[in-house]
């Protein structure tokens, strides 16, 4: 898959959500993300590109980071990024969200900093749920270096009413 450069969209050009392995996933995450890395691992990645196959962005999902919200049953994404097509976001969110109930997932969630609106998770459906302290992985017992997100955050989420696949 192409990447496209970040020129807008015409009115009239469409997004559709489109597979994407983790790997070409995590190569544009660390080519286009404003301030993180993309993450170690995941579960299943997922794009969006415009009517040529170009790629606009991608979301990264994978077990929750917070040990109490990793039950089994919910699902995080943990990475989001975009090349700044408008709208891009916003699908990958809903995306995110139709994949989790199809695969049986209850509860799906995200963060975003502090300082971010959350304009995209709103318009997906999402609600803020919680505000983090923030802080760091960093331990005298386990060095971690910094990775830019230590601050405080807000939690997102969606309650899903889980539908089983048919066979």
């Amino acid at each position: 898959m192409r990447h496209a450069s970040p020129a807008r969209l015409q009115p009239y050009e469409r997004l559709h959500i489109v597979p994407i392995t983790l790997r070409v996933a995590r190569a544009f995450v660390n080519d286009t993300h404003r301030h993180l890395r993309a993450p170690a691992g995941g579960k299943l990645a997922i794009g969006v590109a415009d009517r040529r196959g170009s790629v606009r962005g991608v979301a990264i999902l994978g077990r929750p980071v917070a040990r109490q919200l990793d039950t089994g049953s919910a699902i995080e994404v943990t990475r989001v990024a975009t090349d700044g097509c408008p709208n891009a976001c916003s699908a990958l969110y809903g995306a995110a969200r139709r994949v989790a109930r199809e695969l049986g997932y209850t509860q799906v969630v995200t963060y975003t900093r502090a300082d971010e609106t959350g304009a995209s998770l709103r318009a997906a459906g999402w609600t803020a749920v919680a505000a983090t302290r923030g802080g760091t992985w960093h331990r005298t017992a386990r060095p971690r270096r910094r990775s830019g997100a230590e601050g405080v955050k807000r939690r997102w989420g969606v309650t899903l009413t889980s539908t089983p696949l048919s066979a």
